[in-house]
C-alpha cells in the first residue's frame, strides 16, 4: 500500500510543480543577491542572508528560511488536503477499501508518502540551494598558505568545519520535516471530514494563517506556546554555537503532540465514516 502511493505521488504532476517552485524562490532570491552590489545588512532580509556572499556553502540553511514560512506549508496544505479528500472526490476512495486493504493502513500509507514527499521537498532545496551558493558565492574567502580553513561562521560567531554545517544541516532538515508533519496532520483531519480537496486545503491554511497572526498578539501571549507556527523558526537554533537546544526541544514535543492528536483524531473519524465516493 505505501508502494502504491508513493508511485501515486511520483506520477502526479502537480507534485514536481510543488517543488520546482519551493526552489524557485532561492534560486531568483540568489541571483538578485549575487547581481546586487552590496548585501542586505545584518538582521535584515532573512536569515543567513548576509553571510551567504561570502560563504555559498551556507545558502541552503537561507533557502529554508525563505521558503518555511509561506511556500512549503502551503505546498504542505495541498498535499495532505488530497490524501482522503482528493480520494472521495475522484471517486476512488470507495474502490480503494473494497480490497482488502483496511482503513488503518490506508490512512498510514497516507501519512508515510506525505513524509516522504515533505522530506523529499526539503532536501531538494537544500541540494539545489548548495549548487547555486557555491556557484554564485563560492565557499568562503581564501586563507593563507599553511593556515587552517577558516571554515563557516555560525550565528554565535564560532567557526563550523564543513562535517559541523552538515550535520546541523541534517539538524534543520528533520526538525522542519517534523514540523510540517505536526501541520500536515491537522489537515489530513479535515481532509476526512470533507470530500473536497481544496476544501481541506484551504482549512490548512486558515489554521496557518491564524495561528501567524495570533504570534503577533500580544493579548495571545498565554496560547502562543502552543500554536502549531511557534516554533517552527527554531531550527535556526542549530546553527549557533554550541546548538540553543531549549527551543528546539520544545519545538520536537510540540510537533509530536500535533501528529498524534489530530492523526489519532483523523483515524478515528475515518475508520468511522460511511464512505459513499
Amino acid at each position: 500500500m505505501i508502494g502504491v502511493e508513493l508511485r501515486k505521488l511520483l506520477l502526479r504532476p502537480r507534485i514536481w510543480a510543488s517543488v520546482a517552485l519551493l526552489c524557485l524562490l532561492p534560486a531568483i532570491v540568489a541571483v538578485f543577491l549575487a547581481t546586487a552590489d552590496f548585501p542586505p545588512p545584518p538582521g535584515q532580509g532573512g536569515a543567513f542572508l548576509s553571510a551567504v556572499v561570502n560563504d555559498g556553502s551556507l545558502y541552503p540553511a537561507a533557502a529554508l528560511a525563505l521558503v518555511l514560512p509561506l511556500f512549503l506549508p502551503i505546498a504542505v496544505a495541498v498535499v495532505a488536503g488530497d490524501s482522503v479528500a482528493g480520494e472521495a472526490a475522484g471517486g476512488t476512495l470507495r474502490y480503494l477499501l473494497v480490497r482488502p486493504v483496511g482503513r488503518t493502513r490506508l490512512l498510514a500509507a497516507k501519512l508515510i508518502a506525505l513524509a516522504v514527499y515533505v522530506t523529499a521537498a526539503i532536501v531538494i532545496v537544500v541540494l539545489t540551494s548548495l549548487v547555486l551558493g557555491v556557484l554564485l558565492f563560492g565557499t568562503g574567502a581564501p586563507v593563507a598558505p599553511g593556515a587552517p580553513p577558516a571554515g563557516v561562521i555560525s550565528l554565535s560567531g564560532a567557526p563550523l568545519s564543513s562535517s559541523g554545517l552538515g550535520l546541523r544541516l541534517l539538524g534543520a532538515v528533520a526538525y522542519i520535516v517534523l514540523s510540517m508533519l505536526g501541520f500536515a496532520a491537522i489537515t489530513v483531519l479535515l481532509s476526512t471530514l470533507t470530500d473536497s480537496a481544496l476544501g481541506a486545503a484551504l482549512g490548512g491554511l486558515a489554521v496557518l494563517i491564524t495561528s501567524s497572526v495570533l504570534e503577533t498578539l500580544d493579548a495571545a501571549a498565554p496560547v502562543k506556546p502552543y500554536l502549531p507556527t511557534h516554533y517552527w523558526l527554531s531550527w535556526i537554533d542549530f546553527f549557533r554555537d554550541p546548538v540553543f537546544w531549549r527551543n528546539i526541544d520544545h519545538g520536537l514535543l510540540l510537533q509530536a503532540g500535533y501528529i498524534v492528536v489530530f492523526f489519532g483524531a483523523a483515524w478515528a473519524n475515518f475508520t468511522t465514516k460511511d464512505i459513499t465516493s
